[in-house]
C-alpha cells in the first residue's frame, strides 16, 4: 500500500453506500476531541501509578501480591456452582485489545477483579528473568528494563498489550526466530485454579501439562496471577538495515526467508543470523527488509552513523519511514533501543491512517503527535454495534502463523482473495516439545531441513493483513465473513494458525482441526475447569454468546467426562 492507494480499476458491480461509510469518513472528529484526549489522560494516571509502584520495595510489592492472591482465591469461594455463571474476569468487553467482539460476557458470568494486578515484582539479574503480574504492558516493562540494558526476550510492539494477553493469547516479535513467540519465553506461571488453589507451573515440575496448556487457552484454566519471564541483555541502540526488493510475490517471500535463514542451516550461528527481523510487503512487487544487530552508544555515535531518535512524536510513522528505502535504495540507521521495540505503536502499524486520515502528515504529527495512539479499548467504546459489524464485513485484521517456506503461497492467496497492504512479516519458531499443546510445528519437519528449520525448531512467519481489502477501495462488494471462512480453511489445509485475537468464522469442528485439543482437554478436566472456566472456542467465537448457549456446552462436555470420573480405579 501507498497510502491507502487502490489497486488498478477493473469493471465490477459497485457497493451500495451506507449510513455507517457516511460515519465512519466522520470519525476523526470524535477522535480528535474525545478520544485522544482522555487516552492522554488515562495513559498518563497509569504512568504515575506505574512511577509510584517502582519506588515500593520487591518486599512491599510481594505482601500486596500475596493479598491480591488471596482477595482472588476468597473471591472464588463465593460462588455458587450451580446459581453463577461461568467465572471470566471483570474487565469490560471493550478494554481488551483485540478486535473482535468480545461477546462471550453478554452471557451471565461471575466476576473476578484482576485490576490491582498491573505491578513489576522483580527484576533478578541473576536469573535473567522477570517477575511480573499480567496486565503489566509491553510499554512499562521496557521503561524499566531498557535503562539496565536488559530486555524481554520478545517484547511485542504495541506499548498497550499485556503480559496476560500475550501468554494467555499470542505474542511475536522481531526476535522470534530466535527465541520463539512471547510464551515461549516464560520460565513460570502463577495460576489460580477453579477450585481456588495456587499453583506454580513449570516445564519441569508436577504441573508442566498446566505450563504448556496454558498458551492460546485464553485464560480458560485458570486465573493467571504472576509470571516469571526470560531476559536478555541489549544494548543502547539497534543498527537498523532497511533493504528493498522487488520481483513477484514467491520473490518477494525467498528475499524475506534470505534476510535472517541461512541456506547452509546455520540458524543458530549469530554471525549468520541477525538480531531483529521484520519485513514489510507495499505491494505485489515489491517490499522492504529490515535486519537489525544491538549496538553500543559509542558505536552509533561514530562519525558518519546516522541516528534516528524515532521516539519523538512529529517523527515519520514508522511503515512510511521503511518504505523510502523502495526509491533511496538500501541504507543503515541507529535507533535507541526502546524507540525501535515501540516502532509501530504511534502509528498502530497502519491501521492509524483508517482512524485518522490526515493523522500522518507533518503538521498534525508535529502538532498532535504527542497525543497519539489512540487507546484501542476508547476506540472501541465509541464504537456503536454497526460500525463494529461494518468493520467485520469490510476491514481485515488478521495475523496468520504459517511455515517459513510457505510465505510466498499466503501472499499470494491474500492478493488473489483480499488485495491487503501493506503486509506485515515476522518470523518466529515452533518448539517441538515433549507433549502437544494447541499450536505444533508439522509432523516431521525435520527430515526435511528446510530453510530456517533446525532439529528443535520449524521456522513459521506471522504474516500480518490488516487494513481495507483492494475491492473496498475500489468501491466494490466485499464479503468479509465468506474471506474469513476460506482464509481459515486454508490455513487448516497448510497446517497454519489463526490469532485468537482476530475475528473467526471457525465452527468448533474447525476450530479444532486447526489447533490441537488433546493437552487442552485433558488440563480442563484434571484442574476441574469444565463448568468453571469458558472453553476456548466458545470465547473465541464471533457472535452474541447466550447464558444457555454456553452453559449447554459445558454441561454436554462435562456429562461426556463423568463415566470415566465414575471408573473404578484397577
Amino acid at each position: 500500500m501507498s497510502d491507502a492507494k487502490a489497486p488498478a480499476a477493473t469493471v465490477h458491480p459497485r457497493r451500495k453506500i451506507q449510513l455507517v461509510d457516511f460515519l465512519l469518513s466522520f470519525r476523526w472528529i470524535i477522535v480528535i476531541f474525545f478520544v485522544l484526549p482522555f487516552s492522554f489522560l488515562y495513559y498518563f494516571s497509569i504512568y504515575l501509578g506505574d512511577l509510584k509502584s517502582e519506588k515500593k520495595s520487591y518486599k512491599q510489592r510481594q505482601m500486596e501480591h500475596d493479598e491480591n492472591v488471596k482477595e482472588v482465591v476468597k473471591r472464588l469461594g463465593q460462588r455458587n456452582a450451580e446459581k453463577d455463571g461461568l467465572v471470566c474476569t471483570a474487565r469490560p468487553p471493550w478494554v481488551v485489545v483485540g478486535m473482535r467482539n468480545v461477546d462471550y460476557k453478554r452471557a451471565r458470568h461471575f466476576e473476578v477483579d484482576l485490576s490491582k494486578f498491573r505491578n513489576i515484582l522483580d527484576i533478578d539479574t541473576e536469573r535473567m528473568v522477570a517477575k511480573v503480574e499480567p496486565l503489566v504492558n509491553m510499554g512499562q516493562m521496557s521503561r524499566v528494563t531498557i535503562p539496565m540494558n536488559l530486555s524481554l526476550a520478545v517484547l511485542a510492539e504495541l506499548d498497550d498489550l499485556t503480559v496476560g494477553g500475550l501468554i494467555n493469547g499470542f505474542g511475536v516479535e522481531g526476535s522470534s526466530h530466535i527465541f520463539g513467540l512471547f510464551s515461549d519465553t516464560v520460565v513460570a506461571l502463577e495460576v489460580v485454579l477453579a477450585d481456588g488453589k495456587v499453583v506454580r507451573a513449570t516445564k519441569d515440575n508436577e504441573y508442566s501439562d498446566l505450563f504448556y496448556a496454558i498458551p492460546w487457552s485464553q485464560g480458560t484454566l485458570g486465573l493467571l496471577v504472576s509470571a516469571e519471564i526470560k531476559l536478555i541483555p541489549v544494548d543502547q541502540y539497534v543498527k537498523l538495515t532497511y533493504k528493498p526488493v522487488r520481483g513477484n510475490l514467491k520473490e518477494l517471500a525467498q528475499a524475506y526467508a534470505d534476510s535472517f535463514a541461512p541456506k547452509d542451516g546455520d540458524q543458530d550461528n549469530p554471525s549468520k543470523v541477525p538480531e531483529m527481523v521484520e519485513g514489510m510487503i507495499y505491494g505485489p512487487t515489491e517490499g522492504v527488509m529490515m535486519t537489525g544487530m544491538y549496538a553500543s552508544k559509542k558505536e552509533a555515535k561514530r562519525r558518519g552513523n546516522v541516528i534516528n531518535n524515532y521516539g519523538w512524536w512529529f517523527k515519520p510513522w514508522f511503515y512510511q519511514h521503511a518504505q523510502t528505502a523502495l526509491k533511496r535504495g538500501e541504507f543503515v540507521e541507529y535507533i535507541p533501543t526502546r524507540d525501535y521495540y515501540h516502532r509501530h505503536t504511534r502509528s498502530l502499524y497502519w491501521e492509524g491512517k483508517l482512524i485518522l486520515p490526515f493523522g500522518d502528515q507533518f503538521w498534525f504529527r508535529f502538532l498532535l503527535g504527542w497525543l497519539m495512539p489512540p487507546k484501542i479499548a476508547l476506540l472501541k467504546a465509541t464504537q456503536s454495534e454497526a460500525i463494529r459489524n461494518y468493520y467485520h464485513d469490510h476491514h481485515v485484521i488478521q495475523d496468520l502463523l504459517v511455515p517459513l517456506y510457505k510465505v510466498g503461497d499466503c501472499l499470494e492467496w491474500v492478493h488473489r482473495e483480499m488485495e491487503v497492504y501493506p503486509i506485515w512479516l515476522c518470523p518466529h519458531r515452533i518448539y517441538k516439545l515433549p507433549v502437544r499443546p494447541m499450536i505444533y510445528p508439522e509432523p516431521g519437519f525435520e527430515k526435511h531441513k528446510r530453510q530456517g528449520d533446525t532439529e528443535y525448531a520449524q521456522m513459521y512467519t506471522d504474516v500480518g493483513v490488516y487494513y481495507v481489502p483492494g475491492a473496498v477501495l475500489r468501491g466494490e462488494p466485499f464479503d468479509g465473513s465468506e474471506k474469513c471462512r476460506q482464509l481459515e480453511l486454508w490455513l487448516i489445509e497448510n497446517h497454519g494458525f489463526q490469532a485468537q485475537y482476530a475475528v473467526t468464522e471457525l465452527t468448533e469442528k474447525n476450530f479444532w482441526r486447526m489447533f490441537d485439543n488433546s493437552l487442552y482437554e485433558q488440563c480442563r478436566r484434571k484442574y476441574k475447569a469444565i463448568g468453571t472456566f469458558m472453553s476456548v472456542y466458545y470465547k473465541s467465537k464471533k457472535g452474541r454468546k447466550t447464558e444457555k448457549e454456553v452453559q449447554e456446552a459445558e454441561q454436554e462436555k462435562a456429562e461426556q467426562e463423568t463415566p470415566e470420573a465414575d471408573e473404578p480405579a484397577n
